[in-house]
């Protein structure tokens, strides 16, 4: 089928429907719905017979739907109807959610249902952004894909919308506003952290912290210690440890309300307003080593897969504890987003934005350097979160690079403005060949679990959740480091670094890049300091990446 994804953003989601339509056949085009008159536009050029909307903030126009078959994806079950579905979700403390398939018409989020999904929500609270992204998502692409079947059916006729029947259990409910998202530290520790998790990653929750008016995101329930509600008890790596009524929360990331913000680690927005806090305190850490045996673990969780200088410095010391010990396996396992590369919040937020950025390569290239040059293990990357940029290459040093099904990997920097560096010019042709990595970098596109694998780019795909696929990735690892010719790897690993030392040192990639990137940086030559401004600022993109879209002159905007 010809078929027309509309949408707000080609965001994860969208990656994911056109991947998974791409790959079952179907002649997909993608068009940001910038405008009305683009809308209509885009569907006149397309030609499509079949509009899909995975992730649409505005309303489709009148026109469309009366000439064509929309279909909106809303992130809510049967009957559920608002912009802020998985808001009150997690505020109200559903246990079950849902999302449906239903038919654009006049009154938004109330055409005739042709599908849904439904599935329980977990008893602590999962981030507005990781319910999205992740039982959400997997929700949508499986309605996506269910759609396209039944509009291939001509005896197929969706559902009215009916709330007399009993599986109808939604219900419209009110956009959020700003009281609905303020709350008071002096609130128990699990309603502070359900009302910063309803609100994260956007628009994060509102209170005020250190005298000053925040917006709070990444927040987890700290150790019972009493104190003053909104007082500072500690802070450990970027994030700072509240009182609250009960005990405490830890905190990782804060946007200012004034002076337009940007969300950074809570430390840098509060920074001389700590006071005299103890610079640490247990029970919060981004980077853990756990031992198995004859398997370590190296586990990292940046928040939304950014890395800063620090992190990756870090990163670096973990990375070196690991490979010291004495086990045959090293697992580095990213979090719910495995990593995109360094952290453009902090670099944009920086006094000296140009030279943060020049810290920030270099400590991220010092991360994939141990990860390539360790040679006295075999190391697996555990890919259960979706990777972009320098955080695909990063992965790829290592000797095996397992992917949770569903995810997707953007190998690319060009639409950053960026040349890239973390060694891509060696891990990737070694992986895909020459020819493919110059093709997956230049036409940025994004790539599934199961293309990667196919083309080289990773090794195996696994299913299920995110524990189920973690577990799974562990016991690879002990088979890996349990099998008879695991010496015979192990020799054949260290002389093929060898060789390709010899061919062209480790140092020279570096060199290379650097020296592209440096023009990239501080000469600005393809347009880094706007490319990340508008990334920081969330501004509108009014571009569909050109290769995605079938027609150029859709696309061309």
């Amino acid at each position: 089928m010809r078929i027309l994804l509309l949408v707000s953003a080609f965001n994860g989601l969208t990656q994911r429907a056109w991947i998974e339509l791409r790959e079952a056949g179907h002649d997909v085009t993608v068009e940001l719905a910038i405008s009305e008159e683009i809308m209509i536009e885009a569907v006149s050029l397309a030609k499509p017979d079949l509009i899909i909307c995975p992730f649409l903030k505005d309303r489709v126009p009148e026109r469309l739907w009366r000439e064509h078959r929309v279909i909106v994806i809303h992130p809510g079950p049967r009957g559920d109807r608002g912009p802020s579905s998985l808001d009150w979700a997690i505020l109200d403390g559903e246990r079950r959610w849902g999302v449906t398939a239903l038919q654009a018409v006049e009154e938004m989020d109330a055409g005739p249902i042709w599908g849904w999904r439904e599935f329980a929500l977990p008893e602590d609270p999962a981030r507005k952004s990781s319910l999205y992204n992740g039982p959400v998502a997997d929700a949508a692409t499986e309605l996506v894909l269910e759609v396209v079947r039944k509009a291939e059916d001509p005896s197929f006729v969706p559902a009215p919308l009916d709330y007399g029947r009993p599986e109808v259990w939604g219900r419209l409910r009110p956009a959020m506003r700003r009281v609905d998202r303020e709350f008071s530290w002096a609130e128990s520790s699990d309603r502070v952290v359900r009302r910063i998790r309803a609100a994260d990653g956007s628009p994060g929750a509102a209170a005020v912290l250190c005298g000053m008016d925040v917006r709070v995101f990444d927040a987890r329930v700290g150790p019972e210690l009493m104190g003053q509600p909104g007082a500072v008890a500690a802070r450990r790596g970027g994030a700072v440890l509240v009182h609250t009524g009960d005990g405490t929360v830890w905190v990782g990331q804060l946007r200012r309300e004034d002076r337009g913000g940007v969300k950074l680690p809570a430390v840098s927005v509060l920074r001389r307003r700590l006071g005299r806090a103890p610079a640490s305190q247990p029970g919060f850490s981004e980077i853990t080593y756990q031992r198995a045996g004859r398997v370590g673990v190296v586990s990292f969780d940046f928040y939304n897969g950014a890395m800063a200088t620090n992190q990756c410095r870090r990163l670096v010391e973990a990375l070196q504890y690991a490979v010291a010990q004495d086990t045959r396996v090293l697992v580095v396992r990213g979090g719910e987003v495995f990593s995109n590369g360094i952290h453009l919040n902090v670099i944009e937020s920086a006094r000296h934005p140009e030279m943060e950025a020049w810290m920030n390569i270099n400590a991220i290239n010092g991360v994939c350097r141990e990860i390539i040059s360790c040679t006295g293990q075999l190391v697996v990357t555990s890919m259960a979160g979706n990777a972009g940029a320098g955080g695909v290459m990063m992965a790829l040093g290592a000797d095996r690079v397992l992917v949770r099904e569903g995810r997707v990997l953007n190998p690319h920097y060009r639409t950053m403005g960026l040349f890239g560096s973390e060694y891509w010019t060696y891990v990737l042709p070694a992986r895909v060949g020459a020819e493919r990595a110059l093709s997956l970098t230049g036409e940025a596109l994004p790539v599934g679990a199961a293309q990667a694998v196919s083309m080289g780019l990773a090794d195996r795909v696994v299913k299920g959740s995110r524990e189920e696929f973690e577990q799974e990735v562990l016991e690879f690892a002990e088979r890996l480091a349990g099998r008879d010719d695991y010496a015979e790897l192990l020799r054949v690993k260290r002389e093929r670094r060898e060789v390709d030392e010899r061919r062209k040192p480790l140092e020279a990639y570096r060199i290379e890049e650097l020296a592209e990137m440096s023009r990239d940086m501080f000469d600005d030559r393809r347009g880094f300091s706007v490319a990340r401004r508008d990334f920081v600022g969330k501004a509108r993109a009014v571009v569909t990446p050109e290769n995605v879209a079938s027609h150029r002159g859709v696309s061309g905007r």
